[in-house]
């Protein structure tokens, strides 16, 4: 009698471990149809709320335009008012005929020149920069006279009243450091002036040259 209930009472632990597992519920057809409509309804209101940034852009690609038209509206504006200005300014035409030239200097003068048929001296061909004084001698009766040379080295005496220069240049003085020449021309207006060339005396050097 003992053997057996020993025998008998681990059949009864396995029982009672049987029963302590939990049954598996089975899930109603209802709740996943609840669960696919909360999903739809919230990708509904998410491609809702993504599409709201798109409405500043279309406003700014249409700004350009607008300002392209009134540049065009204000251009026709701007030229018609050119060509006004231009009809306004008036024609002038230059008439040479009577005018001095402007183109050369008001004070250029032209020399006197006196009709003759005596010829020119070895002096008259020269410009009075071309040549230059080397003395100045005292005569007896108190006059003075200078010696100028060419620039070949020939020697000229001058004397009061010599003519020099191919201005018509005259000799007015002679004094004892240079010879005052004076030059005859007439302006551009037609007056008379008379312009006076010094030249001076050239001095040498102690053993030097000229």
């Amino acid at each position: 009698m003992l053997i057996g209930s020993l025998k008998r009472k681990p059949r009864r632990k396995k029982v009672e471990r049987k029963r302590l597992h939990p049954r598996k519920r089975k899930r109603r057809p209802g709740s996943e149809i609840l669960w696919s409509v909360f999903v739809l309804f919230f990708l509904f209101l998410w491609s809702g709320c993504g599409e709201e940034p798109k409405a500043p852009v279309t406003v700014a690609k249409k700004a350009p335009p607008v300002l392209g038209e009134q540049k065009k509206a204000e251009a026709p504006a701007t030229k018609t008012s050119e060509k006004v200005e231009k009809k306004e300014e008036p024609e002038y035409t230059y008439n040479p005929a009577g005018k001095p030239d402007p183109f050369k200097p008001f004070i250029q003068l032209t020399p006197v020149r006196e009709a003759r048929n005596v010829p020119l001296t070895p002096l008259q061909k020269y410009e009075i920069s071309q040549l230059k004084l080397v003395a100045i001698i005292s005569t007896a009766d108190g006059t003075n006279m200078a010696l100028v040379e060419d620039a070949a080295g020939k020697g000229y005496f001058l004397k009061k009243g010599t003519e020099i220069g191919k201005n018509d240049g005259k000799v007015t003085k002679i004094l004892k450091d240079r010879v005052l020449i004076e030059e005859i021309y007439q302006d551009i207006s037609g007056q008379t002036k008379v312009n006076e060339i010094p030249l001076f005396l050239h001095r040498t050097e102690e053993g030097g040259g000229s």
